[in-house]
């Protein structure tokens, strides 16, 4: 009688109710080892009740909604799958360009995750808690019925707004860094894998010179698709073929919505139930679409009418890459080594004959011959740098738009990451949670100007401020910074990642507050006072220009950093992002690439009245100017040169 009462007997016998009670205490790799014991064990590990209780233990998502998105996959187990591979990417992104600020807030939708801009703006007359913020559109990822992730980048090209599909790699749980790549694979044809032979020997035909080097000068082993050859990373290309790369992808699988399919994105907050409910029911007719186009290539039916084999809009031939990189001659003879070679031996600059005539005047002779020996060697040095495209190419017959999100080893000064100029990046800040003794850690936003949040009658729009408080120890003192992360003037007055403010929490100050009143006339009540400096000049702490001055805590959740020579006055408040933006405006976003990663620096507002042309495609910081930088040093060392001789 004992013995039938033991072992897995004695779990089956509990019901689901208590058993998913009993499962809270374990992990989901324990639940799943339980599954695999025996089939009835399998049987009650996999039900309902058991991985909702997992996902609500997650706390990322409310139980009210977790009950709605159980209708768009198949268990809460794949809602749980899906729940876990996307949780890292939820926070908030930045990017150091433009210097107003780039800040991307990662947050839940419906059965989705979405990537929303905050544009730098002036708060209207409702102040921060009423008034509608202004968001843009940057990426979502969308969950299948099996809890697979299927990814989009949003853009806009001329007056039409797109989706560009994608996929997703698999997500660190540690990420630090967002990358949109492409990604070279294997054609996909009626949900297999295969591989396609018309691409094996695509490299070694007289035709394939213009995206590749000549075949003499590539080696047997390089010829030849080997499958087990490890794949290029999309970041050992040079900058010019991944930005092309990327441009190439998005302007060919790119969907266009109708209308009432792009108007909401997530459930905005309703004052009434029956506004939820028809939000509800566009989010879920709008994700049925999204999964249908890209399972069915936008409703493009194969020519041979098999309704097996679909276009799948994700992925691009490489036959296309070919034509498109045909069409484009500077980025062919980039890649055409013989043509670039013959072309650098005819073209001669200004800068050229002025360094001819100095090596003439130091008697060092130039000649045609020398600058081709200098310009192998310099060749021989990026090849060694960068990989080649065709090498990045041969490991896929298809190619298709990736977000890759990665864990780098990066610097940070003042909680502002170190960034690179020249990948199409986003960079996740170290956003840390309220404790004991870091009690003011998070995200604040607020204006300049006493009283807080809603503008006066003599100044109508307040520029609106973020800004990231974090704590650091330093000579045995614990020190609160204010890392300015948005910035909605016209102009920027503080660059990214500047320190606007550090206080030292472990010393009081004892300046008294200059106001006693608030903008309702009721009395303000300090809780703390704290002395500490703030940037004067708008260069922060790296550079000199800071003042002395004091940060308040005031009851009721504010924060004052007051300047003590000139008074001036900056208040915060505790954000939260999410409640806003379901309160916000929707707004245009950037072409695709500028939208996802704006490289170019800039210190104006360029997410409003952006034109759309073909300088919207990003590029290294000072990539323009940098040719003009290089000729002026020219002349500047000539110009020293002779001034020395003729004085000699």
């Amino acid at each position: 009688m004992l013995c039938h009462h033991c072992g897995s007997s004695l779990l089956l016998a509990l019901p689901e109710d208590v058993f998913a009670i009993v499962t809270q205490s374990l992990s989901p790799r324990d639940i799943c080892n339980l599954g695999s014991c025996c089939q009835s064990l399998y049987a009650l590990a996999s039900s309902d009740k058991i991985w909702f209780t997992q996902c609500d233990l997650m706390g990322v998502v409310p139980p009210r909604d977790l009950v709605e998105w159980r209708k768009g996959v198949a268990s809460y187990k794949a809602l749980y799958r899906f729940l876990v591979s996307v949780q890292p990417l939820l926070g908030i992104w930045v990017h150091q360009n433009p210097e107003l600020g780039n800040v991307v807030y990662v947050m839940f939708g419906f059965i989705s995750v979405v990537g929303c801009r905050i544009i730098p703006q002036e708060l209207g007359p409702l102040g921060i808690e009423d008034g509608p913020i202004l968001w843009a559109p940057v990426f979502e990822i969308i969950a299948d019925s099996d809890g697979s992730a299927t990814f989009f980048l949003h853009g806009r090209e001329g007056e039409n707004d797109y989706l560009y599909p994608g996929s997703l790699k698999p997500v660190d749980r540690t990420c630090n860094v967002l990358l949109l790549e492409v990604e070279p694979m294997q054609q996909r044809s009626g949900g297999k894998l295969v591989h396609s032979k018309s691409f094996a020997h695509y490299f070694e035909e007289e035709s394939s010179r213009k995206i590749s080097r000549p075949d003499s000068e590539l080696s047997r082993s390089q010829r030849v698709v080997g499958r087990n050859a490890a794949p290029v990373p999309f970041s050992r290309l040079a900058f010019g073929d991944r930005r092309k790369l990327i441009e190439i992808v998005t302007s060919q699988i790119r969907l266009k919505l109708p209308d009432p399919a792009n108007a909401l994105i997530f459930p905005c907050l309703r004052g009434d139930e029956e506004s939820f409910d028809q939000d509800m029911a566009l989010l879920c007719d709008r994700r049925l679409l999204l999964i249908q186009l890209c399972k069915l290539g936008g409703g493009c039916i194969d020519q041979k009418g098999d309704p097996e084999l679909y276009p799948d809009p994700t992925q691009l031939e490489l036959s296309e890459i070919r034509n498109s990189l045909d069409r484009s001659s500077g980025f062919r003879s980039s890649l055409n080594s013989n043509d670039g070679r013959a072309q650098w031996t005819k073209r001669k600059t200004l800068g050229g004959y002025f360094r001819d005539g100095l090596k003439q005047i130091l008697g060092k002779s130039s000649s045609i011959y020398g600058k081709s020996e200098i310009w192998r060697s310099s060749c021989s040095s990026n090849d060694n740098k960068h990989a080649q495209l065709h090498e990045f190419l041969q490991s896929g017959d298809m190619v298709a738009l990736t977000l890759h999100a990665s864990t780098l080893k990066l610097s940070s000064y003042r909680a502002w990451p170190s960034m690179h100029d020249s990948r199409f990046a986003l960079y996740k800040l170290p956003l840390r949670a309220p404790k004991s003794g870091q009690e003011y850690a998070g995200l604040w936003g607020g204006t300049f100007g006493w009283p807080p949040g809603r503008p006066t009658t003599d100044k109508p729009g307040k520029a609106l401020f973020f800004f990231l408080l974090s704590y650091e120890e330093s000579q045995g003192q614990q020190l609160l910074i204010a890392t300015k992360i948005l910035e909605g003037t016209h102009y920027v007055l503080h660059p990214n990642g500047s320190a606007v403010f550090i206080v030292n929490v472990d010393e009081p100050s004892l300046e008294p507050f200059p106001w006693a009143s608030d903008g309702d006339s009721l009395p303000v009540d300090v809780k703390h006072a704290f002395v500490g400096e703030g940037i004067a000049n708008g260069y922060g702490f790296r550079y000199p220009g800071s003042k002395p001055g004091s940060l308040f805590v005031i009851q009721g959740g504010l924060l004052a950093f007051i300047w003590k020579e000139s008074r001036v006055v900056l208040t915060l408040q505790r954000l939260n992002l999410t409640e806003l933006l379901k309160k916000g405006e929707r707004v245009p976003a950037l072409p695709p690439i500028a939208n996802f990663s704006y490289l170019t620096k800039s210190y104006s507002n360029v997410f409003v009245g952006f034109s759309n042309t073909s300088t919207c495609l990003s590029s290294p910081r000072f990539e323009i100017i940098r040719p003009y930088v290089n000729e002026y040093a020219v002349f500047s060392s000539l110009f020293l040169v002779l001034f020395w001789l003729v004085v000699g």
